[in-house]
């Protein structure tokens, strides 16, 4: 009876020892597992054709796209407007999802022709972008810069049709191949504008209202005799 008594606490001992690595076994890979599950995915390679970057909360915060998959306009969360398929590149959105600002571009040649662009804005508060780099080119004719404009301070400009602005600083080189910085009035008129030509000459120049230099730096000959209104 003692010989089946010590066969059996054997047993139990060595039950109990694999039933104590059963259970390390076990929390070590449900850990493992968690932490794999949180784990970011890497990529050494991925195509796409859309990418919505989202809080967690479901909120976009961006979108990158192409063409095809590109969206329209987005306030609040609800489409509205032009539709989607015309502005690849990268959309941003605010903490209320809504689109404000964003990089976009194209190019292509046809027939001989070139006509390409590319633009990153910012976008004013329930407004249109008020803040932008350009490129613009087409069949040869090529200006680049930075913009800044002027935008309503009331909300409209996240709904359909024509959104008033007045443009009031550019930076960069014109059509003509000029450096150029121009300085507008509130309405959008210029009124100072310096540059420097493609021959290297430079000079300022002050407008009135109509857009006539009222004097210019160097002086042309009649320069000096005109007064500003």
């Amino acid at each position: 009876m003692s010989d089946e008594l010590s066969i059996l606490r054997a047993e139990l001992r060595r039950t109990r020892r694999y039933l104590v690595a059963l259970s390390c076994l076990f929390v070590a890979a449900t850990v493992t597992a968690f932490r794999a599950s949180n784990a970011p995915t890497r990529f050494k390679e991925i195509d796409v054709e859309r990418i919505n970057v989202r809080e967690p909360d479901g909120k976009l915060r961006m979108i990158i796209a192409n063409r095809a998959m590109s969206s329209g306009p987005i306030a609040r969360g609800r489409p509205f407007g032009y539709p989607g398929g015309n502005r690849p590149g990268i959309i941003f959105f605010n903490d209320e999802e809504t689109e404000n600002g964003g990089l976009s571009f194209d190019g292509k040649r046809e027939n001989g022709l070139t006509n390409a662009g590319a633009q990153l804005s910012f976008d004013q508060y329930e407004q249109d972008q008020v803040l932008y780099l350009t490129y613009e080119e087409e069949n040869g004719q090529r200006t680049m810069g930075l913009n800044v404009v002027d935008r309503p301070d009331t909300s409209g400009g996240r709904r359909p049709g024509p959104i008033g602005f007045a443009p009031r600083v550019f930076v960069g080189r014109d059509a003509a191949r000029s450096a150029v910085l121009r300085l507008s009035d509130p309405f959008g008129r210029p009124r100072i504008r310096i540059s420097v030509d493609s021959t290297g000459s430079g000079k300022i120049e002050f407008l009135d209202g109509r857009g006539r230099v009222v004097q210019q730096l160097p002086a042309t000959p009649d320069s000096t005799n005109r007064k500003a209104p």
